[in-house]
């Protein structure tokens, strides 16, 4: 079967591909909520009138959007609590494990977003990622300066 206005037999193969291709302006892929909206457009633009989609699976569909775009944001608030709990490590002593396996310690100099990734912590001159810290402490406490229970 053929749609009009679209090149091969599956339109929502068409939309995905077109889906799949676009770029956001600072070259990124767009997110899975784009494609999602997409592919959904694609598939009512190219329903059978006499068949159309069934509205059980329509209603799921949009609910399935609206639980992306709530992930969406929980992922956004999730970021902005990691940013707050590494801005208060500024000026802490930290143990960190490096990717080899080498625990090294130092005092937090600063922290910073990376992105999408994690906070990084820096640490000397070295930048570490908030996940790898397994201790921390007040500047100038040391383990035998903590108070005794």
């Amino acid at each position: 079967m053929t749609f009009p206005g679209v090149s091969g037999a599956n339109p929502l193969a068409a939309a995905a591909g077109a889906a799949g291709a676009s770029k956001g302006k600072d070259g990124k892929d767009l997110g899975d909520k784009d494609t999602f909206m997409k592919l959904l457009v694609a598939q009512l633009k190219y329903q059978d009138p006499s068949k159309p989609a069934d509205s059980t699976q329509f209603l799921a569909q949009t609910a399935q959007f609206t639980q992306v775009e709530k992930l969406e944001g929980i992922m956004n608030m999730m970021k902005g609590q990691q940013l707050i709990t590494a801005s208060s490590l500024v000026g802490k002593n930290v143990e960190y494990m490096t990717g080899d396996g080498v625990r090294l310690t130092g005092t937090i100099s600063a922290a910073k977003l990376n992105g999408d990734a994690e906070p990084l912590l820096r640490v000397g001159n070295v930048d570490v990622p908030l996940s790898k810290v397994t201790q921390v402490e007040q500047q100038g406490q040391t383990a035998t300066d903590a108070p005794k229970s």
